[in-house]
């Protein structure tokens, strides 16, 4: 039997939408499971982009398909209207749900005690000071060391990340069928005394991106990923690599990539 797991938000408007496909799917001969078990083939989730994120952090990024009707405003995940339910219903039982798949990209931080502690994001990683500080980062890829970054913070975006917080810093907009990491400078200082890369660059999926604190003294940062934020203290390094899991996205066939970027940035 077809099994079925609803996350919502709290919005009412997304408590009506949930209930009316609720009872669609029930009476179409649907199970609707009350929790994400391992037997659910089809998750729905109902709201925006940060109900999205939130579903995917909460639950550890499920690899079953996830179709996302959009009860929010951007809307880049949650492609799929709230009138077109009946047609999501329709692909789901004749199992003709087409989904693309994204890339997840992993933090795993040791502190200085050798204590290390692992966090994914779908979007990016921001790796900061506390408030308006600047911080001071060694950056390397893989053994390489590439620079010593001054300025307000880093962003490790994915493809799925590069029209969020890194389009807004002038981080390049990447497909999501390119397997990669975007590293994005945030306010670089560029001086005699400080030089930074002041543009965005790209690495491939193999490779890894390693930062550590330049200043032996301030070994406390902030991390921000998907929405999230934590204190990171003692901070001996912070490596960033894309995992070996993804995340299956529904998507209606009739509508690119590159037209869902024109339609929401054009």
């Amino acid at each position: 039997m077809k099994k079925v797991f609803i996350y919502k938000n709290d919005l009412k408007a997304s408590r009506t939408i949930a209930d009316e496909l609720r009872n669609k799917l029930i009476s179409r001969g649907v199970s609707v499971s009350e929790s994400l078990t391992g037997d659910v083939d089809l998750i729905i989730n109902v709201g925006g982009d940060g109900t999205f994120l939130s579903l995917m952090q909460n639950f550890e990024f499920p690899t079953a398909k996830v179709a996302g009707i959009n009860t929010g405003h951007l809307g880049f995940f949650q492609e799929i209207a709230p009138e077109e339910t009946d047609r999501l219903i329709d692909a789901y039982l004749k199992d003709e749900l087409c989904s693309q798949k994204y890339n997840i990209v992993k933090a795993e931080i040791r502190r200085k005690n050798g204590e290390t502690i692992a966090h994914r994001a779908l979007n990016e990683f921001v790796v900061k000071g506390k408030g308006t500080k600047p911080i001071h980062l060694d950056i390397g890829i893989n053994g390489s060391f590439i620079e010593k970054f001054s300025g307000d913070g880093i962003i490790v975006s994915t493809p799925a990340g590069s029209t969020g917080y890194n389009y807004s810093l002038g981080g390049s907009i990447v497909d999501p069928r390119l397997n990669l990491l975007q590293v994005v400078p945030m306010a670089p200082m560029n001086t005699t005394a400080y030089r930074s890369l002041t543009s965005s660059f790209l690495i491939p999926a193999e490779d890894q991106v390693i930062i550590r604190p330049a200043d032996s003294r301030n070994r406390d940062l902030y991390t921000l990923y998907d929405g999230r934020e934590l204190r990171l203290r003692d901070i001996e390094s912070i490596s960033f690599r894309l995992s070996n899991r993804k995340i299956n996205l529904v998507r209606f066939g009739d509508t690119s990539f590159w037209d869902k970027v024109k339609n929401k940035f054009l």
